[in-house]
């Protein structure tokens, strides 16, 4: 048997035994398990199972660790590639600093960051929940407490927190509690979490600025909270933009449009104001 054919029966049996797996996929699962445990060659029946996967994984709806999964078995390695969590298992150098955001979906919250300079890695998770290690079912039923973020270290030499808590304004609505653009629901609240006072000080007088400029008719409703443990989510979140180009370029397009006619209207906003201030002071 190839190398591959082993991997893929591996990642087999461990999503059977994966309490993430749906009840649906697991039977599908331990279906192939048997048929193969009566057979010299598994290509058939791998090929029987990806044919009855493949309905639910066009329609992305399938659990992320068996869609990592359906992408092996069709042979598509780049959706499959694991994310490098060593970066953020080790200890900060001297000149390293994290910052999370929460701002809606967090497939939209990477490449923002992840692209600029300074920024060492960018990792999607939960965090702000209770329950430990839960998993994307979990926190998008909405019940775990937690919200879909990103934990981004950082170079303190090349970038500052300062500018990282102002690229994160710009990529997000400030003034929606209850989701973000078209994610609704208490998970993809907006939260800036901040690990220490100095991170809470920049956040909380940034947004004081941004409330003040008159940018936005309804009120800065973006949470500061205190960071709590991150929880990294499934392979399959990480770096998506990079695994699902087209996908992902759709859902970007619809929180750029609303993003621009929101700054739109906001710069109408500041002008009539500016022009106001002017005709009470002559």
């Amino acid at each position: 048997m190839e190398k591959q054919e082993k991997e893929i029966l591996a990642d087999l049996y461990n999503l059977i035994l994966n309490p993430a797996t749906r009840k649906w996929e697991r039977s599908l699962l331990v279906e192939t398990k048997e048929q193969l445990s009566n057979q010299d060659k598994p290509e058939r029946e791998l090929a029987q199972l990806e044919y009855k996967l493949r309905p639910l994984a066009i329609r992305n709806n399938l659990t992320p660790d068996v869609a990592d999964f359906y992408a092996k078995l069709t042979g598509n390695a780049a959706k499959a590639r694991h994310f490098d969590l060593t970066k953020h298992a080790a200890k900060d150098l001297a000149f390293q600093e994290r910052a999370i955001f929460a701002g809606g979906c967090f497939w939209c919250m990477v490449e923002p960051f992840e692209t600029r300079r300074g920024i060492i890695s960018v990792l999607s998770g939960y965090t702000g929940g209770t329950l430990k290690k839960p998993t994307y079912e979990q926190v998008v039923s909405g019940t775990s407490g937690h919200v879909e973020a990103v934990e981004i270290i950082f170079d303190t030499r090349i970038i500052s927190y300062a500018e990282l808590v102002e690229l994160y304004w710009k990529i997000t609505d400030p003034t929606d509690a209850l989701g973000q653009f078209e994610d609704r629901g208490s998970n993809y609240r907006p939260v800036i979490f901040v690990k220490d006072e100095t991170q809470r000080k920049i956040a909380t007088e940034s947004k004081q600025r941004l409330a003040a400029s008159g940018r936005y008719r309804k009120p800065i409703v973006t949470a500061i909270e205190a960071a709590g443990t991150f929880w990294p989510a499934e392979n399959y979140h990480q770096q998506f933009y990079q695994k699902n180009p087209e996908r992902y370029q759709r859902i970007k397009r619809i929180r750029q449009q609303y993003l621009m006619f929101q700054r739109l209207h906001g710069k109408v906003r500041s002008e009539l104001m500016h022009f106001r201030k002017k005709r009470v002071h002559k």
